[in-house]
């Protein structure tokens, strides 16, 4: 297991490039996020630990904060930043969701920090996601009850709109000129979508440009498609409330239902195109099938002390999942999908040692409990060995470990 301290700041998450196995962001805040600044790392991995890998030209920040010395790692702002994420087209290029409303894209190759900035939210931006699949746009949602589609300006040179734009998002049918809408200088987002209430989490499903999907303070799971017409509903095709009663066969008992409660964190599953998994205050993570939203969950696993912070579908393996939470630990989890029918008494056998909230074949894994303090973040790395991860929490450390030193804890 590797360590390295961002002291004096409290980690809120941490993403591994898409580029790189040993590139490492984190995203952090001073005072826990109540008050005072933020600041992004980016770090490496090497042979001799984990390392700073580039900081910012010190004379861009003396307006904003005192400058860091040439070795530091970090790039700070003027606000707590709750949220990164990593550009799909430029392997450099870092967004950053801060507590002020504004979105802060940074290159670390350049001498100048952001290279592009966006203030549209009302209120704190507590997620960014960029689009997996059209790799020019990126979602953002805020507590003002927004989320935000930006397209972000070539940093060097105009180029014209992104065909996969066109023909998927606001486009459908095919057309050959440039979008009326949109300009290499653009600084202003290419859509709002209201949800009416403090959204934690939004991301574009990684398996198509149109489709994204967000988790908000009232317990719902959204999904909208830009392909539709925006009319009344804003492109929602489909509003999933989270604490809805699983359907279990008949020679089953009814599941016992909790409270509705303010949902944190989602993750759209990388094989299974129609799956998410959510979490939140409740403590219990679920996962649903969009294709069926009236039928409920399709598993719950409970076993988290405290509310689950983030999740994390394994780009490796379909029935495989990470979470971090407030009590301190990190845990691997697997669905049920991949187990077989002679294992667990078909979707209505018990998980998690009896409980009674629990549905479905999923179950625990293994759990890691070095932190010692909330656990914010979690992220796996894309490359190498299948079981690499990075988690960050409040106690201004970030780990990196192997999920599978941890199986059967």
């Amino acid at each position: 297991m590797l360590e390295f301290r961002t002291q004096g700041f409290n980690g809120y998450a941490v993403k591994y490039s898409p580029f790189f196995d040993s590139r490492i962001a984190v995203a952090s805040a001073a005072n826990f996020g109540l008050v005072g600044n933020g600041r992004l790392y980016i770090l490496g991995l090497t042979s001799k630990g984990i390392v700073a890998e580039k900081c910012p030209h010190p004379s861009f920040y003396t307006t904003i904060l005192p400058p860091l010395s040439p070795s530091s790692p970090e790039y700070p702002a003027k606000d707590s930043l709750y949220d990164l994420a990593w550009s799909e087209s430029h392997e450099n290029q870092c967004l950053v969701a801060a507590g002020d409303g504004s979105i802060k894209l940074f290159d670390i190759s350049l001498d100048q920090f952001p290279v592009q900035s966006w203030q549209e939210h009302k209120r704190e931006v507590f997620a960014v996601h960029w689009n997996l699949v059209a790799k020019d746009t990126f979602c953002s949602s805020s507590w003002d009850g927004t989320i935000k589609i930006v397209c972000p300006s070539p940093p060097l040179q105009s180029l014209p709109r992104p065909s996969s734009i066109q023909s998927s998002h606001m486009r459908p049918e095919k057309s050959n000129h440039k979008d009326p809408q949109w300009s290499p200088q653009r600084t202003d987002s290419l859509l709002t979508l209201p949800t009416h209430s403090c959204t934690y989490s939004a991301s574009f499903s990684p398996h198509s440009p149109s489709i994204l999907s967000s988790v908000s303070s009232d317990s719902h799971l959204r999904i909208f498609d830009l392909r539709t017409p925006s009319s009344a509903s804003n492109h929602l095709t489909c509003s999933i409330p989270l604490h809805t009663h699983p359907t279990p066969p008949q020679h089953v008992p009814q599941i016992q239902a909790t409270p509705a409660s303010e949902a944190l964190t989602h993750d759209w599953n990388k094989y299974r195109a129609p799956f998410i998994a959510a979490a939140g205050v409740d403590r219990q993570i679920r996962t649903f099938d969009i294709r069926n939203p009236g039928q409920g969950p399709l598993a719950v696993l409970p076993g988290h002390g405290y509310a689950v912070r983030k999740v994390a579908w394994s780009p490796h393996l379909s029935d495989v999942l990470l979470s971090a939470s407030y009590d301190m630990t990190c845990r691997v989890w697997t669905d049920g999908s991949a187990v077989g029918a002679g294992l667990e008494q078909e979707m209505g056998a018990r998980a998690g040692g009896g409980d009674p909230s629990a549905f479905g074949k999923g179950r625990e894994l293994g759990r890691m409990g070095r932190h010692t303090e909330f656990v914010m973040g979690v992220d796996w790395c894309l490359f190498g060995a299948e079981g690499w991860c990075a988690s960050v929490g409040w106690d201004e450390r970030l780990l990196v470990w192997d999920v599978r030193a941890v199986m059967g804890q």
